[in-house]
């Protein structure tokens, strides 16, 4: 059975104690490092508060689509649900009636509640929430001063998400870093008054009604919660024509001075970057070969604990161009599996992280920004860390997807994290900066000297206006920051892993258009219906009439419920429901207008054939 580490048995304590009345506390802060173990403290929260009787329902915002269904997993893991003797389940949510779905919570997006700000503060309103924020850094304070800003898109996700604060009943806001790369307070976080003439702001950490549970990188490794993180840095000389198209050049990427971004920028888009990117491929691989020895494994069996390579891009377009030529150094039978692309213009990317993170394959995938923050995928043992953005926040998250325990990979110490990234001064000072500073103050922005450079930009900073010419890598040395065969051939089934609620709702809507085109089909083949129309569109509108809702809206125990009607009921018997739908016949002649081949078919409903009938 897991252990709970000491920051997750606090906030187990810390729950227990508002459940007992013990305490004041409604507000719990976990600064817990990237890796540490983040993402079990909402399930350990919400069972205690739950069992206490003093919350009803669960809502977990998170930064962005792809961790939705990790924050599903983490409550429907079996494992936790014995350990900690809760039933609580949550769905990820889209922005509709009826959030829950007859769950016990939900899980959303910064994004979906500023979309629909009203509908999220009303579901608080009606229920005692617990309202886990997770990675709260994204999130700046709102104060009067901040008028100017309110365009911004992380402005307007505090001050939607600010009233579901002010209205839930517990609160744990949940972070890897308690700095922004801007220098802007934290929405809702304590902070003392700036002194003197000094505008620094410092969290207090003694608030009333605050609990802090801290959880730094000192103590994860000490408890070996996390892995130890080598670095490979590769140095590069480059050219480039600046934006008066005058020709600059670097002999080395860390000496480049006030050059750097430049240069940077040129080396991640040129020659430099497909060395660096097949010095990761090359120690991934070869370390998979090392742990298949030892597991005995053969090349024709793919398994758990081999290792993954995460691929960090600057954009989409170089993004894809990594991808084909990681591809092209693979066999092309395995090529297509073992590779994959996640980026948000990419229909499939959220199946992709998903497999990336559960299955044996693929084995490595290339990404932007989707995949690095929250990504819980214990397998990856190398990142490429081709990206140009420099802020702390963001790399810490970064490089912490290679320091997870992998508990399929061996003892701790047969395990590594291997960060390869570019020499250059920007990632230099980071490394320093994780080493010395705690990172809980905010402090305002001053005008930097001109020969200082610019180290915290915001991750979306504009791209220079240079056009890259060449770089080639020239060096590469190894330090560790403290306190062969191909990747693989067939796929090799694991077992199945928990099915989340709305993986649960797909599959059931999915079964209930099956049963409903079966039956046009039966209907049209065997001359069932003798008058009146017959198709998928028409059926359709039947049953949302019978079961007084779309399939769309329905909670789980509903969509069961209507496809036990289906196995035992026939549509054609009801159509008569349809004579006094307005909604029907409107869409029915919107239908009739876009031409005779989309009657009698609705999209999504493949093997429906159009009626002859209507």
């Amino acid at each position: 059975m897991p252990t709970l580490r000491s920051h997750q048995s606090l906030v187990s304590a810390i729950a227990q104690s508002i459940g007992r009345q013990q305490t004041e506390v409604r507000d719990v802060l976990a600064a817990v490092t990237p890796g540490g173990g983040k993402s079990l403290l909402p399930v350990i929260m919400a069972a205690a508060l739950q069992q206490a009787g003093v919350i009803d329902r669960v809502c977990w915002i998170v930064p962005r689509d792809s961790l939705r269904r990790q924050a599903e997993e983490a409550f429907a893991d079996p494992r936790w649900r014995d350990a900690l003797g809760h039933g609580l389940s949550l769905r990820a949510a889209e922005n509709g009636r009826d959030l829950c779905r007859g769950q016990q919570g939900y899980v959303t997006t910064y994004q979906a509640v500023a979309a629909a700000p009203d509908l999220h503060l009303q579901e608080f309103r009606r229920h005692r929430y617990l309202l886990a924020v997770d990675e709260l850094h994204h999130l700046p304070a709102v104060f009067d001063t901040d008028r100017m800003a309110a365009v911004e898109e992380e402005t307007s996700w505090s001050r939607s998400i600010l009233p579901l604060l002010e209205s839930a009943a517990v609160r744990l806001l949940m972070s890897g870093t308690l700095e922004r790369a801007d220098g802007r307070p934290i929405l809702w976080l304590p902070y003392r008054a700036p002194h003197g003439t000094r505008k620094v702001r410092e969290i207090d950490f003694k608030a009333p009604g605050w609990a802090v549970v801290g959880y730094s990188r000192r103590q994860a490794l000490a408890e070996k919660a996390i892995l130890p993180v080598t670095f490979g840095a590769m140095d590069a000389s480059a050219s480039w024509l600046d934006a008066e198209r005058t020709n600059r050049w670097v002999d080395a990427l860390s000496k480049a001075g006030e050059n750097t971004r430049d240069a940077l920028f040129t080396a991640l888009r040129t020659g430099f970057a497909k060395a660096m990117l097949r010095e990761a491929y090359r120690s991934c691989r070869e370390h998979r070969a090392r742990r298949r020895a030892e597991l005995k494994l053969p090349s024709s069996r793919e398994g758990p604990g081999l290792g993954k390579l995460l691929v960090i891009a600057p954009d989409q377009e170089t993004a894809r161009g990594y991808l084909d030529t990681l591809r092209g150094w693979m066999p092309q039978d395995q090529a297509g599996r073992m590779v994959q692309l996640a980026i948000s213009d990419q229909r499939d990317a959220q199946e992709v992280v998903a497999a990336f993170r559960l299955r044996p394959e693929p084995a490595v995938l290339v990404s932007v920004a989707m995949a690095y923050e929250g990504l819980d995928a214990p397998a990856i043992t190398h990142v490429a860390c081709l990206t140009h953005i420099r802020s702390r926040p963001w790399l810490e998250q970064a490089i912490a997807r290679a320091t997870r325990v992998d508990p399929q990979a061996g003892t701790y110490d047969q395990q590594r994290a291997l960060v390869y990234h570019p020499s250059d001064e920007l990632f230099e000072r980071f490394r320093t900066m994780v080493e010395t500073q705690q990172g809980t103050r905010a402090m305002v922005k001053t005008r930097r000297g001109q020969q200082e450079l610019p180290f915290d930009r915001p991750a979306a900073e504009r791209e220079p206006e240079i056009i890259p010419l060449e770089s080639n890598a020239t060096a590469l040395k190894f330090a560790v920051v403290a306190p062969g065969p191909d990747f693989g051939a067939q796929t090799r089934d694991h077992g199945e892993l928990p099915l989340t609620p709305s993986a649960a709702e797909h599959h059931l809507r999915q079964r209930i258009g099956q049963l409903v085109a079966a039956q046009v089909i039966e209907d049209e083949d065997n001359n069932l219906v003798t008058d009146g129309p017959v198709g998928y569109h028409v059926y359709n509108a039947v049953l949302k009439r019978l079961m007084k809702k779309a399939r769309s809206e329905m909670t789980l125990s509903e969509l069961e419920a209507t496809i036990g009607w289906l196995e035992r009921n026939r549509l054609s018997d009801h159509r008569d429901l349809l004579g006094d739908d307005p909604q029907y016949r409107w869409s029915s002649r919107r239908r009739t207008a876009r031409g005779p081949a989309a009657m009698g078919r609705r999209a999504g409903a493949p093997g429906v054939r159009p009626s002859s009938r209507q």
